[in-house]
């Protein structure tokens, strides 16, 4: 029998529609006061699903999604790895905290790699990165380390780009984090090592743009980080206090790019023969700017000039089926096995659609850092071009458009039996910080699944509603007690980032007898049981090794 073998459940009957899986990005279980979104929002439809239909919540964050610790926040990624895989995979953060800790990084063939040529010579070894203990994309720690590896290496200069957070941690924090990592770098000193910041800018204005949304960010990034072209100042201090002055200055996420300068230029272009490295173990905002320096002649998003000889590395792979980059640090989680898979060895059809901005989420993440249709006759993948504008701007974003997709889908044939979607505005307005347009994107979130369980209703269908994360449920800065921080004008701090909250779990059968059950036993239940629970709803039982079903027979 094939490992991939799927066998049919005795107490679980094969429904008449299709199962169909909505994430609602960044929609969790929050507060329930005045700084929770979520709370809020008029949302019909899922104070409907919440109140009558078997409800549960679920972790989202932490050691339930494969991350090091309960501190740290859950994220689309590895949120997604989790639903699509049915099990849990140490991720990122641990991966690289457990090859630093046991040497393995900085023994490596790819450290080797890049730092022995430049150790016999004049090079720089470049390094460039979130400059955050966010935990999400990057963990300043690691950059520490490879800081202090680098050095005693014997590697004779070193630049760092980096890049302002604000959204996965306090905002503004970046005049903190580099305090911090300016200490490390002058304690280098004493080997022998010329270790500076050279560049830097905010996250959301140049370098991580991700899925290709907007390359121009990117472009910017190129441009401060290899060529040293933009606003110079003679140190990151003064950079930070004139630009701290623009309109778009108070915030690390949009903070303008600058270069540092001396009497001699710009102290941090990238020449030929030098190594550089990205930092970040995440990987969606961090294949652009590798694609930037792995592609040959046929790169076109931008113009890149004139493009250095070097020898580049990612902390991680960001995309094994494309090979981006082919250098890296610390090898990924291999996750095998994934829900996608057992639907294609057994025949059945799936659909997943997304926006741009979590289109990957839906897809690569989702079949388990792969790219592409895992059964190209069994499965159609659709992605909704994401608008090029401030979220908060438009806070529905391509809700009712992904909605559209979904019901086309629905109303094709031969049918699907397993769809699944992702609405990306309670997350991506959520990290504008802006209270008012978060509550209109979870609206238009409602009134699109709204139409959706409509049709998925009409069509004697199961719908599933959950999300990935926390976010918009909580957009208030909090002190130790709960209560929100203040600014200087009394109001509340505003809050960019995940939240640590649980997300809601909901299950719509419209049979008219219900055969399951939510199951009582599990309240430490994460993300990664719904894999088994689609495949007890599709008829199927799971895989032995898979988190347990969230459901039983009635």
């Amino acid at each position: 029998m094939s490992p991939l073998s799927l066998s049919r459940h005795a107490d679980f009957p094969k429904p008449t529609g299709p199962v169909v899986l909505a994430v609602l990005d960044g929609i969790g279980w929050g507060p329930r006061d005045g700084g929770d979104a979520v709370h809020l929002a008029h949302k019909p439809t899922l104070d409907q699903l919440w109140n009558h239909q078997p409800t549960r919540t679920l972790r989202a964050h932490g050691t339930a999604v494969g991350l090091p610790s309960e501190a740290d926040m859950g994220n689309s990624e590895v949120g997604h790895n989790a639903l699509g895989a049915g099990r849990i995979f140490e991720q990122g953060a641990a991966l690289v905290n457990q090859s630093l800790a046991s040497g393995a990084l900085l023994r490596g063939e790819t450290w080797q790699w890049l730092v022995e040529p430049l150790a016999q010579g004049a090079g720089t070894l470049h390094l460039c990165g979130l400059l955050s203990d966010g935990n999400v994309h990057a963990h300043i720690a690691h950059v520490e380390a490879l800081v202090r590896g680098a050095a005693q290496a014997g590697v004779r200069r070193i630049r760092l780009h980096t890049l302002a957070d604000g959204r996965d941690v306090d905002d503004p924090s970046f005049d903190r984090y580099v305090h911090t990592i300016k200490a490390v770098l002058d304690s280098v000193a004493a080997l022998g090592c010329d270790a500076r910041i050279a560049s830097g800018g905010g996250r959301m204005a140049i370098t991580m743009d991700r899925y290709e949304a907007d390359w121009a960010m990117v472009e910017r990034g190129w441009a401060l980080h290899v060529h040293g072209q933009g606003e110079a100042f003679a140190s990151v201090a003064a950079a930070l206090s004139a630009l701290r002055q623009r309109p778009l200055g108070g915030s690390d996420q949009t903070l303008d790019g600058f270069v540092i300068a001396d009497d001699q230029g710009p102290i941090g272009r990238v020449q030929d023969g030098d190594a550089f490295v990205l930092w970040n173990f995440r990987g969606d905002r961090a294949i652009e700017l590798t694609r930037a320096f792995q592609d040959g002649d046929e790169f076109r998003p931008f113009d890149r000039g004139r493009l250095p000889q070097v020898r580049f590395a990612g902390m991680m792979q960001y995309d094994g089926d494309l090979d981006l980059p082919t250098r890296f640090l610390v090898e990924p989680p291999a996750i095998e096995r994934v829900l996608g898979e057992y639907l294609a060895a057994g025949g059945l059809r799936s659909f997943a659609c997304s926006e741009t901005q979590k289109f990957g989420h839906v897809t690569y993440f989702w079949n388990g850092n792969r790219s592409g249709l895992l059964a190209p006759q069994l499965e159609e993948y659709v992605e909704v071009p994401s608008d090029r504008i401030a979220f908060d701007q438009a806070p529905q974003m391509k809700s009712s458009e992904i909605a559209d997709a979904m019901i086309a889908a629905l109303d094709r044939q031969p049918p699907w039996d397993f769809l699944r979607c992702n609405f990306a505005n309670g997350d991506m307005v959520g990290h504008t910080g802006k209270l008012a347009p978060t509550i209109q994107a979870v609206q238009a979130v409602d009134t699109a699944l709204g139409r959706l369980k409509q049709k998925v209703e009409q069509l004697g269908g199961i719908l599933i509603v959950t999300a990935d994360h926390g976010n918009a449920d909580d957009m208030w800065t909090r002190g130790k007690k709960g209560d929100p921080v203040r600014l200087a004008d009394g109001s509340p701090q505003p809050k960019t980032s995940h939240t640590l909250a649980p997300v809601p779990l909901t299950i719509f059968d419209s049979r008219a007898t219900q055969p399951w059950k939510l199951r009582g036993d599990l309240p430490e239940a994460g993300l990664a049981n719904v894999a088994a629970t689609v495949l007890n709803l599709l008829g199927y039982a799971a895989p032995s090794d898979y988190e347990p079903s969230l459901i039983e027979p009635a």
